[in-house]
């Protein structure tokens, strides 16, 4: 058993906005439902939630979004959220949604039936810089300023504006570490609560965490082993420098790398 008061110390200062602690809050169906219900303005119905679910596109590159919720009325809702600005979130937006589109629409789907999908990006920054907490991104046309929709809605959300809505007061309790409203957002407070007061969801946190930091790691020595191979040093004696890699994941490495160099030639 774990010391609890350690484990604690390790989770305490995560926000829902992070997204080691959005994996598991977001498998409730309750936090999504009130999540969606107020960026859109309408009472969502969720069936079915699939948290840090890994799509593939067809060259085989993966895709992990955030919380993939589907509705009662066979839309679906992809929740991402974003703590870091340096990628272009827009075309983020747009890679993931027609990585998803075509992962919940049917083989031989007549296009009418494709499934409309809403993207909800919630960030810590203000990206359009407009000092709105949401913006809405529509499709139109230019010489007619009409509507083309075509089932894809984009919404962007910050936690950084507040403009004293109720979105606001959500986003506060996303960011603020001890902020909790069990009045108005029932499902996400006791969510958070679970993972951050108790001892069975502080360990469950911990262990994610944990998981976590260990694939990033991971994902380090993979870049450092690289650039180890390219700089001459042989695989044997980068296995044993790099202790978390196997002579396996070395060898796989080395073979990308010799890919790599080849292709940059041609």
């Amino acid at each position: 058993m774990k010391d609890f008061t350690k484990v604690r110390e390790r989770v305490e200062r995560l926000n829902i906005i992070d997204d080691t602690f959005f994996q598991k809050i977001a498998e409730d169906i309750g936090f999504c439902e009130e999540m969606i219900s107020t960026v859109m303005n309408e009472k969502a119905k969720v069936v079915q939630v699939i948290p840090q679910s890994s799509i593939k596109n067809l060259q085989g590159r993966s895709v992990i979004v955030d919380a993939l919720c589907e509705k009662e009325d066979g839309s679906f809702v992809n929740v991402e959220v974003q703590k870091s600005n340096n990628d272009n979130h827009l075309k983020r937006v747009r890679y993931n949604a027609s990585c998803i589109t075509a992962n919940i629409a049917d083989p031989g789907t007549k296009f009418e039936k494709v499934p409309d999908l809403t993207m909800i990006y919630i960030s810590n920054f203000d990206i359009f810089d407009g000092n709105r907490i949401i913006y809405h991104v529509d499709r139109t046309i230019r010489e007619t300023h009409t509507s083309a929709d075509n089932g894809l809605e984009e919404i962007y959300i910050n936690t950084k504006v507040d403009d004293g809505s109720e979105l606001a007061e959500l986003m506060r309790i996303y960011k603020d570490v001890n902020a909790y409203n069990y009045d108005k957002f029932p499902h996400t407070s006791k969510r958070k609560a679970h993972f951050k007061k108790t001892e069975k969801g502080v360990e469950n946190m911990c262990d994610i965490v944990e998981e976590y930091a260990n694939d990033v790691a991971k994902d380090y020595a993979k870049k450092v082993a690289k650039k180890m191979l390219r700089d001459g040093i042989a695989s044997q004696k980068v296995v044993s420098l790099l202790e978390t890699l196997t002579p396996e994941e070395v060898e796989h490495l080395a073979e990308q790398v010799k890919r790599e160099d080849s292709e940059k030639k041609e």
